[in-house]
C-alpha cells in the first residue's frame, strides 16, 4: 500500500529520490485550504517550518507521524501533537559543526567588514588604498559569550579556542564538559557586559523568547557585535535597531529574524552595520543531505508504526 505524504512546499530532487517508489506526496502550500486530500494523508514532511497546530493535525485524520526538516521544532504544537499520540520527528547534532562554522563566518564578517569592504571595494569611490578605512575589531584574544552551551555553543567553544578567545557561556546551568573548552559559566547579565562578541546558540522557548531586548542590548559594550544563528524570536528587532543606531552596540549578525523574511521595508534591512543571511546555518551540501535523509528515515519509521531515530515527542 502506498503511503500518502503532505509536504508544505516544493523539494530538491536529491530529497524527493530518498521516498519509497509508491509513496505519494501532495504539495498544499496553502494550509488554509480547504482540500479532500487532507483525508488520506498519513505522514507530514515539514520542510520549511510552516506552522503546525492542533487545528491543522485534526484536519489530517490519518495521521500517523511528523518529520521535521531541522533541529528546531518552535513551529510546531508539540503539545498538541502528544495529546494525538503523533510522534515528531527532528534533525539533532546533524548540523552542529556547519551551524558552529556558520557562527563564527558571520561573527568574522561582522568583526572585519567583509561586507560593506566587498560592497566599498567593487564602487567607483575605490579609487586608491586608505590605511584608515574599515578598521574592524580583533577577534583573537578577545571574549566571546555564548548563550546556549548545547551541542552546537560547544562546537562554537571548540573554534573560539582556535582563535585564544576567553570563553564566557550562559545556560540554565553550568555544564559539567565546561573546562574541556576552558569556558566560564557566569550570569545572563555578566556575559553580556563583559563579552566582545555575543552569540546566540540557543533553542526559542518561553524562556528565551525576546531575551535580547533593550536591557540586554543597553548591557552590551558599546563595542560589542550580537550574532544569532538561535531563532528569530529570541531577538527584540525594535530595540535591536534603536541599539544600532543610537551606537549601544557597535553591530550585529543575523543567520536568522522574525518574521522570516523581514518585510522589505524593515529598518535592519538598511543599515550598514547589521549583516542578515537567508538562514543558512546548515546550508552545506554535506549537512542538509544528513539531514534529508534522517528526515526521511523518521518518516518512514512513523508510518511503519515504529520508533523514530530522533524525536521530541
Amino acid at each position: 500500500m502506498p503511503n500518502h505524504i503532505l509536504v508544505d512546499g516544493p523539494l530538491p530532487e536529491s530529497i524527493l529520490g530518498l521516498f519509497d517508489e509508491g509513496d505519494i506526496l501532495y504539495q498544499i502550500t496553502d494550509l488554509q485550504d480547504e482540500d479532500e486530500r487532507w483525508g488520506v494523508i498519513e505522514g507530514y514532511f515539514t520542510y520549511g517550518h510552516p506552522a503546525t497546530d492542533g487545528n491543522l493535525m485534526d484536519r489530517m485524520p490519518c495521521l500517523r507521524v511528523i518529520s521535521n526538516f531541522g533541529v528546531g521544532v518552535d513551529h510546531i504544537d508539540t503539545e498538541a501533537a502528544k495529546k494525538r499520540g503523533i510522534p515528531v520527528g527532528n534533525t539533532p547534532h546533524l548540523l552542529d559543526g556547519a551551524t558552529a562554522d556558520m557562527t563564527f563566518a558571520l561573527l568574522m564578517a561582522a568583526a572585519r567588514n567583509l561586507v560593506v569592504g566587498d560592497k566599498f571595494a567593487r564602487s567607483p569611490e575605490f579609487i586608491h588604498y586608505d590605511p584608515s578605512l574599515w578598521l574592524g575589531a580583533e577577534i583573537h584574544g578577545s571574549t566571546i559569550g555564548i548563550i546556549g552551551m548545547g551541542s552546537i555553543g560547544k562546537q562554537v567553544a571548540r573554534r573560539a579556542l582556535g582563535f585564544d578567545m576567553s570563553i564566557l557561556y550562559h545556560n540554565r546551568k553550568p555544564d559539567s564538559e565546561d573546562a574541556d573548552f576552558q569556558a566560564e559559566y557566569v550570569s545572563f547579565h555578566a556575559l553580556l557586559e563583559q563579552s566582545d562578541f555575543v552569540t546566540l546558540n540557543c533553542p526559542l522557548t518561553n524562556e528565551t523568547r525576546g531575551m535580547i531586548n533593550e536591557d540586554a542590548l543597553r548591557r552590551m559594550k558599546s563595542t560589542a557585535i550580537l550574532i544569532n544563528l538561535a531563532r528569530g524570536g529570541v531577538v527584540d528587532h525594535d530595540a535591536l535597531v534603536t541599539a544600532l543606531d543610537k551606537g549601544w552596540i557597535a553591530g550585529a549578525a543575523l543567520d536568522v529574524t522574525e518574521p522570516e523574511p523581514l518585510p522589505r521595508d524593515h529598518p535592519l534591512l538598511t543599515r550598514d552595520n547589521v549583516i542578515i543571511v537567508p538562514h543558512l546555518g546548515s546550508a552545506t551540501t554535506r549537512t542538509r543531505h544528513a539531514m534529508a535523509i534522517r528526515t526521511v528515515e523518521n518518516l518512514k519509521a512513523g508510518l511503519a508504526g515504529k520508533n523514530l531515530i530522533t524525536s521530541v515527542v
